[in-house]
């Protein structure tokens, strides 16, 4: 009886995900990328050659979900280290006046407007664009404007505990001028280390794309600080230094990027772009930490959804905040992408 009992529920548990499985309008993709670099690094004198022919850890595979007008979701997976693991995954309700997001995306001030494909789609994060990847959070969208309770970052740097008392905030306005977009972005994240340091980060920056027929120009500009703690995505060393028994040295940063691009038709296009980043300490004696990148790109769409991106790009890692030479890379390959 107990046994015909448990089949019972557990046939009417499957019918019910059945039925719900198709009220849900499910819309599945995925996209394999390959890339294929020859570099050459040179680091103090010393120069290193490499080829290197790997799936991209952005590969992914995911899917769209509409439950119905005001609930939707959306998960995708990707391969980083050759492993599964969640890109995205979240659900958002429309409740009229505005959104609810819960789950995981790319935060408000994320603001993509390069197409480098070096280092895994790198887009020039960390050589000037405005980027915090992906984090867990509440969104909330209204209209054009974007609030978001973040996951705290919490860098103990030389200390041994960390304690913190508020998400890390964010922030984005987008605007739409005819041909023109603007995205203004804001974030502010706090947590204190071994109940004697106060490390406050915080980031505002603008970014904006014209549309000119076939051509574009982008450009975006971001200041900081303590972007190490963060978690925003830069290649110098954006960390501050704990002091004495309970100051911190907080470290500043600035960066921007330049991109152009011509769509000769609808099976090639170009884009040139171009990016520089800099910190450096608020004590006496520091130096800046600085790097940049520039690259040429072609973008070839030989069928729908089958795009091969030749590039070739100069990788430049500047000066260390001790003054020392660090590496400068000379690069030029492809990445290789079908969409599914």
């Amino acid at each position: 009886m107990n046994k015909w009992i448990n089949g019972t529920i557990a046939l009417a548990a499957a019918l019910t995900m059945a039925a719900s499985a198709q009220a849900a309008d499910w819309n599945f993709y995925g996209s394999a990328r390959l890339s294929t670099f020859y570099s050459d690094t040179d680091t103090a004198g010393t120069s290193s050659k490499s080829f290197t022919q790997a799936l991209q850890g952005n590969s992914r595979i995911g899917a769209k979900v509409s439950v119905n007008e005001d609930l939707r979701g959306r998960f995708e997976y990707g391969t980083s280290g050759g492993n599964a693991n969640v890109r995205l995954l979240y659900g958002e309700w429309n409740f009229g006046a505005g959104s609810l997001l819960v789950g995981q995306d790319y935060t408000p001030i994320y603001t993509r407007l390069s197409s480098s494909v070096y280092e895994t789609d790198r887009g020039l994060e960390k050589y000037g664009a405005t980027s915090a990847l992906r984090h867990p959070m509440l969104r909330l969208k209204f209209g054009g404007l974007s609030i978001a309770a973040i996951e705290p970052g919490t860098d103990a740097l030389t200390g041994t505990s960390t304690e913190v008392s508020i998400p890390k905030m964010e922030m984005a306005y987008n605007l739409t001028l005819n041909n023109i977009r603007l995205k203004a972005v804001a974030g502010y994240n706090a947590y204190e280390i071994d109940d004697a340091y106060d490390v406050d980060s915080y980031i505002v920056g603008l970014g904006g794309k014209g549309t000119f027929g076939p051509a574009y120009l982008a450009a975006s500009f971001y200041v900081g600080q303590n972007l190490g703690p963060y978690n925003f995505r830069v290649s110098t060393d954006n960390d501050p230094v704990l002091s004495g028994t309970d100051e911190v040295v907080d470290n500043d940063s600035f960066g921007y990027i330049l991109v152009a691009g011509y769509k000769l038709n609808d099976m090639f296009a170009f884009e040139a772009g171009y990016g520089y980043t800099e910190s450096e300490l608020d004590q006496t004696g520091s130096r800046e930490d600085d790097g940049s990148q520039y690259y040429l790109q072609a973008k070839i769409s030989l069928a729908p959804g089958v795009i091969v991106v030749p590039e070739i790009g100069f990788v430049d890692n500047g000066h260390s905040n001790t003054g020392a030479q660090q590496s400068e890379i000379t690069y030029f390959g492809a990445k290789w992408q079908i969409n599914f």
